[in-house]
């Protein structure tokens, strides 16, 4: 189990459109996503403000993005965060797509 930077454990878990992490078994954030052909795009993650500086977004987008990947799908950063966090996390970099310009259409047309 992960623990966050306090020392108490969190529980990541996966939804039809969201991952989810739980403190103690209170849910304090979430990363939303869409999938489309093969490709998991992120496209919000927020954590609870009471929560924030605890590294919770994290350990969320690092179990959200690993799971992503286990699932054979690629991971699409439109969410800051998440583009923030893959940049600096190299071992993603063979799953990530683009963010681009078809992708930003397809999320206006939804």
């Amino acid at each position: 189990m992960t623990t966050d930077k306090t020392g108490a454990p969190t529980e990541v878990s996966a939804d039809t459109d969201r991952y989810t992490i739980a403190v103690d078994g209170q849910k304090v954030g979430e990363a939303e996503f869409v999938d489309r052909d093969g490709q998991r795009i992120f496209t919000h993650t927020e954590v609870n403000k009471d929560f924030e500086g605890r590294g919770l977004a994290t350990i969320l987008i690092g179990e959200a993005l690993q799971q992503t990947r286990d699932a054979g799908k690629r991971i699409v950063p439109v969410c800051e965060m998440v583009a923030s966090y893959v940049g600096k996390h190299d071992e993603f970099a063979d799953a990530v797509d683009p963010a681009d310009d078809d992708v930003q259409r397809w999320l206006a047309d939804r």
